[in-house]
């Protein structure tokens, strides 16, 4: 290959290999140069995401991604296949007899990327800027019954709780917001809400380069207290388009595409059935679910919630649209949660019942009309959805198409995720996409969400006659030491949502893969948040 002699040639070679390595290239492995002046490989990987990664703050939410956030933050705690729960950050943990106390044992000679401690002074940081902007993460069970946390010594942490809380573990293993951020990341006042100076973590990779809505680049942490990867750098490409990203990927600038909703499932199949490269689909993560707002005075009456989920052949459009590489959902949460088991009755495809609904609630639909109508006003609604989705956007016209025929005109508009968050937040929205949190938040965090103000889904269930009763329920599930109680309390809980119908099932949603050949050892991760690189690697 290349024989040099004399260091300020072999220096400009070096400077030169370096700037081309930063963008463009997809090659599993990019050449570069020795002292001793030998070629070596340097392993890399190129995926797309549709969005940017956004600021790298381990303690807020979008636009920060979670792939990216898992990257470079980790937990006290991990959750791995099957709900185990795994030492991680912290080697042993103990809880006292009235669960109220969490006794952690911090994992030894763990650094920062940047050299500096990981310890429990650090650990208690990042829960005080958490929970100095507690409302913020008012979703997560944990939060709000934390009453106060120690630094005992320097690798002991402990955590003490107002009541008990069962899920309090599997809620510390998440990808936010209790994560780690080093010294010199945290602003001058410690209020990590406003933002970080910078994303110094204790993960496997550090962000190396970033340019704004095109592109981020890690490289490995050299003070990484764990097995390091095996690839050396993961560059991450910002593609919107779900049909850019997989010509991009056919054309060889991409190695994997990852992720739910990044490609139509029949661009899946295509690729799939090209016999040209590896795909794969993990198990169901989550549900995709309507959610109706019934503060809404149409969507306050059950019957018109009823003869909305009647009203569309759930299964046809599943097997259209994900060409039946999703599963119709007949229930809310799928049955591989904990306390998920349960017989629920499914609300099937009747136009007959929904019309019948309609009817009785009084709307009728006017000669020469085709749009229902009651006291003079139209029966006419809006559904929003994130339109870099493309499975939201297919399903949002087949609904609009299906609710058309039943005489309701249903709008559809397509927004920014951060626009589809912060509406469902506001309560401004009359039927949104919403789906379940997935592993390791459920069925816990689903049900608290259910019952907490701040993030819209309590507020969409504000007008159930028996919602106090339902919040009630919720509150003596999450603090139960009984566990025949609490799945009793789940049983309770998850029927009167199912009957209710305020959230509409509609699909068991699985990750996707597509990868060239050169790629191996791909696992989608326990975690549905997690990043997938862990044990990757690429082939010569």
């Amino acid at each position: 290959m290349f024989k040099l002699k004399r260091k300020t040639i072999l220096l400009s070679v070096m400077s030169l290999l370096m700037s081309a390595a930063l963008l463009g290239c997809s090659e599993k492995e990019t050449a570069t140069i020795s002292q001793e002046g030998t070629e070596q490989t340097e392993k890399s990987i190129t995926l797309s995401w549709p969005r940017d990664i956004g600021t790298m703050n381990p303690h807020v939410y979008n636009p920060s991604q979670l792939i990216a956030q898992s990257m470079i933050y980790e937990p006290l705690i991990s959750y791995k296949e099957g709900g185990e729960l795994a030492p991680h950050l912290a080697e042993s943990w103990s809880i006292s007899e009235d669960g109220k106390e969490y006794t952690f044992k911090l994992r030894p000679n763990v650094k920062f990327s940047d050299g500096t401690p990981f310890n429990a002074a650090i650990v208690k940081k990042n829960f005080d800027a958490v929970m100095k902007n507690s409302k913020l993460h008012s979703w997560l069970g944990v939060i709000n019954v934390l009453e106060k946390t120690e630094a005992v010594d320097e690798l002991t942490f402990k955590m003490t709780l107002k009541e008990p809380y069962y899920p309090a573990l599997q809620d510390l293993s998440l990808v936010r917001p209790v994560r780690f951020l080093g010294e010199a990341g945290f602003p001058d006042d410690g209020d990590t809400s406003k933002g970080v100076k910078e994303p110094v973590g204790t993960g496997p990779w550090m962000l190396a380069d970033y340019k704004k809505d095109e592109y981020a680049m890690f490289t490995r942490n050299p003070n990484y207290w764990g097995e390091s990867p095996k690839i050396e750098k993961v560059t991450v490409k910002i593609i919107p388009d779900a049909e850019t990203r997989v010509m991009a990927f056919e054309k060889g600038e991409l190695d994997l595409i990852y992720g739910e909703g990044v490609i139509s499932m029949d661009s899946f199949n295509q690729l799939k059935e090209s016999g040209q490269y590896a795909t794969e689909l993990s198990e169901p993560v989550g549900t995709r679910n309507l959610l109706l707002n019934t503060s809404n005075e149409k969507l306050a009456d059950l019957r018109v919630r009823l003869a909305l989920q009647h009203g569309f052949n759930k299964q046809a459009m599943v097997e259209g649209i994900t060409l039946g590489l999703e599963e119709k959902a007949d229930s809310i949460l799928s049955k591989n949660f904990p306390y998920t088991n349960i017989d629920v009755e499914p609300i099937e495809y009747n136009v007959e019942k929904a019309t019948a609904y309609l009817e009785e609630a009084g709307w009728k639909l006017p000669p020469g009309k085709t749009v229902r109508e009651k006291n003079g006003q139209p029966l006419e609604l809006e559904l929003i959805y994130d339109k870099t989705d493309p499975i939201q956007r297919a399903m949002a016209e087949t609904v609009q198409a299906e609710w058309g025929a039943i005489g309701v005109k249903l709008n559809i508009t397509g927004v920014e995720l951060t626009v589809q968050i912060q509406r469902r937040k506001a309560g401004e929205f009359d039927i949104d996409f919403w789906y379940n949190f997935g592993a390791p938040y459920d069925p816990h965090s689903f049900i608290n969400v259910v019952a907490e103000k701040g993030w819209g889904v309590s507020e969409a269930h504000s007008s159930l006659p028996m919602k106090q009763e339902l919040d009630q329920q919720v509150k003596e599930a999450l603090a139960s030491t009984d566990e025949k109680k609490r799945q009793e309390l789940y049983g309770s809980i998850l029927k009167t949502l199912q009957e209710q119908s305020a959230f509409v099932p509609i699909s068991y949603i699985k990750k996707t893969v597509v990868y060239q050949n050169g790629v191996k050892d791909f696992n989608f991760p326990a975690n549905r948040d997690e990043h997938p690189f862990y044990g990757i690697d690429t082939s010569k």
